[in-house]
């Protein structure tokens, strides 16, 4: 076997066999080959540094430093948001037409539908269609429409939903087998929302297994097409929302992001993929892969469509105690914010943390190009370390792997053989933890944390590559190094477009915000997209 300490694989053996999970030594290989036991490693490493009596991060304040809504009017559409810039095919454009009438929501729902059916063979965006759900729900809008009870800007509007989000009436599967054939008799919080502001949701999209991977790999339903690039995976795990917004397919869709799941598609994509602050979005209703870390938000072709579906979903929900008062988000927030960028400060990140490159030429140069744009407009570009970037991915892996390890653990003793491979040898590297590593990664993401708010004395945005390289391979999975840091901080962060490779890949560029200021992360996107995709 590769050389591990053996303290990594005499605790991996045992806590198997405690656990009641039989695994021979070439599965064990398996994981040592595939990298699976590098974050326990790296982790047992990292505590030594650490002391033993701070205080862990789950018991922190996590509303301290809210930002209340700025409008009354949470929630509400005002006629005078029509006047945001709207790009060709967004929500806003199409919108504008469904409320004047001169776009019907059943003809819009029925080439939706026409288009999924010619595409979707190639692709493999869609977990499930609800054709007939969506033309019912479509014929409702339009008739509202026609008697002045107008939602809003997504009334009549298609889209999808990532499919571990519980849609009534539906399986949520989360991309396994296990979950098939369970429907769920209520809605997650985040589809009552949808569904409260008119929008149609017309299927729920392909996935990888239980969300735990970094690309569209799934043993189980097969991998999911780059819509670019057809030999190109989209990203995961929020593969289908991508595809199926990228391909034209809905509008906007709903993705989760646990370690990069909205942001790795939609820059792959080629789209507007935005995490929000943790605890903005509900989660209730959804299948979990850490509770921790968690993130639902939107994909989406403009940054302005993001903001809007931000308003729908944002608030707190009484089912999912992550949630905090005060953290609803109203459209207007981000049409009434400032209009330029001069004198924003944006730190741009010097390296990655761990003494590797920081993304690969193209991706850098398009990175670099974007934010020349910003620079044009008048922000400040200022360079800038974030010194604990390297922990914070391994902190944020051990935090993942056991809170997963927590939600699967009685399925790995009982059906064991109905998880796909590459989930099986990523769930049964967590044993190789220690008992107590779980709270040791809540005590130093409180250090970690502290640490990295104190960049805000210096810049108002930070900026990365979003994903260290363009879209591998189909099946192939990708970086997680520049997007999980800001899911261990709960930070918001969003991808925006930056240019292509020669082959016509798409790169993106990531802004990340103080907690709570999604309208400094919209307002700096919006400028970027404005400026055009450099070249």
């Amino acid at each position: 076997m590769a050389e591990l300490p053996a303290v990594i694989l005499d605790r991996l053996r045992i806590n198997l066999k405690t656990a009641g999970i039989a695994v021979g030594d070439a599965t064990i290989q398996g994981l040592i080959e595939k990298g699976f036991l590098a974050v326990p490693t790296q982790f047992e490493e990292l505590t030594q540094s650490f002391p033993l009596d701070l205080v862990p991060d789950y018991l922190g304040n996590w509303g301290a430093g809210l930002i209340a809504a700025a409008s009354p009017e949470i929630g509400k559409y005002n006629s005078d948001e029509e006047k945001t810039a709207a790009p060709a095919n967004s929500i806003i454009e199409i919108a504008s037409q469904l409320k004047q009438r001169t776009v019907s929501p059943v003809a819009l729902t029925e080439r939706t539908l026409a288009r999924i059916a010619e595409r979707d063979p190639v692709l493999n965006a869609f977990q499930l269609v609800l054709a007939d759900r969506a033309l019912a729900a479509a014929q409702q809008a339009e008739t509202e429409i026609k008697q002045g009870h107008y939602r809003g800007p997504l009334h009549g509007v298609p889209v999808a939903i990532k499919d571990l989000l519980d849609l009534a009436g539906t399986p949520t599967t989360a991309g396994s087998k296990i979950l098939a054939g369970q429907v769920r008799h209520e809605n997650a919080t985040v589809v009552d929302r949808l569904e409260a502001a008119g929008a149609i949701i017309v299927g729920k999209t392909r996935m990888s297994e239980f969300a735990y991977a970094p690309g569209s790999v799934n043993g189980h339903y097969g991998p999911t097409r780059n819509p670019r690039n057809l030999a190109y995976d989209t990203g995961g795990s929020s593969s289908g929302s991508a595809a199926a917004v990228a391909d034209d397919l809905v509008y906007a869709a709903l993705g989760t992001d646990t370690g990069c799941s909205i942001r790795m598609p939609a820059a792959f994509c080629g789209l507007v993929g935005l995490k929000p602050t943790f605890g903005r979005v509900s989660l209730a209703g959804g299948v979990t892969l850490s509770w921790s870390l968690d993130h639902c938000g939107p994909l989406t072709r403009c940054v302005a469509d993001a903001a809007l579906l931000l308003s729908v979903l944002a608030g707190p929900d009484g089912r999912d105690a992550r949630t905090r008062p005060g953290s609803e988000f109203s459209f207007a927030q981000f049409t009434h914010s400032e209009p330029t960028i001069r004198g924003l400060r944006i730190g741009m990140l010097r390296n990655d943390g761990a003494s590797n490159p920081l993304a690969t030429p193209e991706v850098l140069a398009g990175w670099r190009a974007g934010l020349a744009q910003l620079e044009k407009q008048g922000a400040a570009l200022i360079e800038i370390d974030l010194p604990d970037m390297q922990a914070m991915r391994i902190v944020g892996g051990a935090l993942i792997a056991n809170e997963a390890l927590a939600y699967h653990q009685a399925n790995l003793r009982t059906r064991f053989a109905d998880f796909g491979e590459f989930l099986q040898q990523r769930i049964l590297a967590v044993y190789a933890y220690d008992t107590g590593a779980y709270v040791r990664a809540q005590q130093i993401r409180s250090v970690l944390r502290q640490r990295a708010n104190k960049i805000f004395d210096q810049i108002d945005l930070l900026s990365t590559p979003s994903i260290p390289a363009v879209a591998p391979a189909l099946g192939t999975v990708g970086s997680t190094a520049l997007s999980i840091p800001f899911n261990l901080l709960g930070w918001p962060a969003i991808t925006v477009p930056s240019g292509q490779t020669a082959e016509g890949l798409p790169i993106g560029l990531q802004l990340v915000g103080k907690p709570w200021d999604e309208v400094m992360v919209l307002r700096a996107a919006r400028a970027l997209e404005a400026a055009g995709q450099p070249r």
